[in-house]
């Protein structure tokens, strides 16, 4: 794995880190201190009271030749040890250097009987130690997205030459909501992206109660989907998370840098990613249209795909994460995404978009749906009308019991919303399912029946089959 410069080498070393407190399961700590003075080159720590390391972690790290070079020696400080070490061993790593030269093994510390795990791998750069502090902090506010429990992180930097340029941050998982650390993967995730989209302005700093009073006011929809890599005989997993979310309209106090675009974070092997050219066209090629969605443009900025709806309204705001993983206990190597995987992200999506559908009546329906219940309010006026005009009071009181209104209560208006209402159930339920399975569900019938025979029916209909049985 090559790198080109010292702060994509320190996003990585902090990723490895983040790993080993994961892979843990014990409350960890995980501490990035930046510090510079006289005019030295800066110094970054980056420590975890994680798993050990091992030098298979290291072994396939490069730095390639370019003007960052001059910046850095190449020199890696490592101390590192495992819960069953007896000593801490230290080793420096030339990632300059060939592969028989590159590390060296340096005396070790007794552990004086202490049990305790950890790693602390230092460099020193003449890197701007501002440039590098916004790229780590932007780093780790990404990671809390992936809502890991274990593990806090401390982020410190400072010029000692310059009197008040201390910067100090602590990152915590779900600070609002509080998961076990046995929850799931999925779970974590839709809490992280849940805990960002409170918090307007796309920071993590404060919540915004004027927008968000509550987490109930956000509609979650989640899927997952897996397929075994049969030359690895590794399990990919690829989740993905939706939310849509309603601000008040005439709020000028709440910013977002990308406004009304949706962002698609995207994260491999629990850690950040950058959002691939392939990735993009996967992305472009989900069929947005049958869930009511006008994808007008898809652009990558930071790392992310914002994509740009035309349809929507100016109060609704989509957010959408992905994570791509492999089932297994170790820490992962680089990858790049695969076919497997570009398949894998439609399916997430679609399952997402699909519980989203089923949790929230009335959310994402598809264009057609909605055409069609344009529609309710004049077909409701005139079945309305047809019933009240009728002579047949046998027919009449056969009609409101249907409906659930009471002959001596009924009114113009009352049976008007009665009858609007269930068309717009019937077009709403229909549109649930996949195309092939539409029905025809009856208006007046028992509801409970209704959605019995909505269920069993399996008749194949085409997307504009979607009428109306009124009687």
């Amino acid at each position: 794995m090559e790198f080109s410069s010292v702060q994509n080498l320190s996003l990585h070393l902090i990723s490895s880190a983040f790993q080993r407190c994961r892979l843990s399961e014990q409350i960890c700590r995980l501490s990035v201190i930046l510090s510079r003075s006289s005019s030295s080159s800066l110094r970054v720590s980056i420590s975890d009271t994680g798993n050990g390391s091992c030098l298979e972690e290291f072994q396939g790290l490069r730095f390639s030749s370019n003007d960052d070079a001059d910046n850095w020696d190449g020199m890696l400080s490592i101390k590192t040890t495992s819960i069953s070490d007896t000593e801490i061993h230290n080793y420096t790593i030339n990632l300059k250097a060939s592969d028989s030269s590159k590390i060296t093994r340096l005396t070790s510390n007794t552990k004086n009987g202490a049990r305790f795990s950890g790693s602390e791998v230092c460099l020193s750069s003449f890197v701007s130690i501002d440039l590098l502090v916004a790229e780590i902090h932007q780093f780790l506010e990404k990671m809390m997205i992936l809502s890991i429990p274990n593990v806090a992180t401390h982020l410190v930097a400072e010029d000692c030459d310059v009197p008040g340029s201390r910067y100090e941050k602590v990152f915590l998982a779900n600070e609002d909501k509080e998961l076990p650390i046995s929850a799931s993967n999925l779970d974590l995730l839709k809490s992280g992206l849940e805990h960002y989209v409170l918090r307007h302005g796309n920071t993590l700093s404060n919540k915004c109660h004027y927008c968000f009073p509550n987490w109930e006011q956000l509609k979650v929809g989640s899927g997952v989907a897996c397929s075994i890599e049969n030359h690895q005989h590794n399990e990919l997993v690829m989740e993905a998370v939706i939310i849509i979310s309603n601000m008040p309209v005439d709020n000028t106090e709440c910013f977002r840098k990308y406004g009304d675009k949706t962002e698609v974070f995207y994260f491999k092997d629990f850690s950040p990613g950058t959002v691939s050219k392939s990735l993009m066209k996967t992305l472009k090629g989900i069929d947005w249209k049958s869930y009511g969605l006008k994808l007008g443009g898809i652009v990558q900025q930071d790392r992310l795909a914002l994509l740009e709806w035309e349809n929507l309204t100016r109060d609704t705001h989509v957010d959408i994460v992905l994570h791509s993983y492999n089932k297994q206990t170790v820490i992962p190597g680089p990858r790049k995404i695969t076919h497997t995987e570009r398949n894998l992200v439609k399916r997430a999506v679609k399952l997402s978009l699909d519980d989203l559908k089923e949790k929230h009546a009335g959310v994402l329906l598809s264009s057609h749906a909605v055409q069609v219940r344009s529609y309710a309010p004049d077909l409701a006026k005139t079945i309305a009308g047809l019933i009240l005009s009728s002579s047949d009071l046998n027919f009449q009181e056969e009609c409101f019991s249907l409906l659930g209104l009471q002959s001596q209560v009924v009114g113009t208006e009352n049976m008007e919303n009665c009858i609007r209402e269930r068309i717009v159930s019937v077009i709403e339920m229909n549109d649930k399912k996949p195309h092939k399975n539409k029905v025809a569900p009856s208006l007046f019938v028992d509801d409970r029946a209704q959605e019995l025979e909505f269920e069993e029916n399996d008749m194949e209909e085409g997307e504009d089959d979607l009428d109306l049985q009124l009687f």
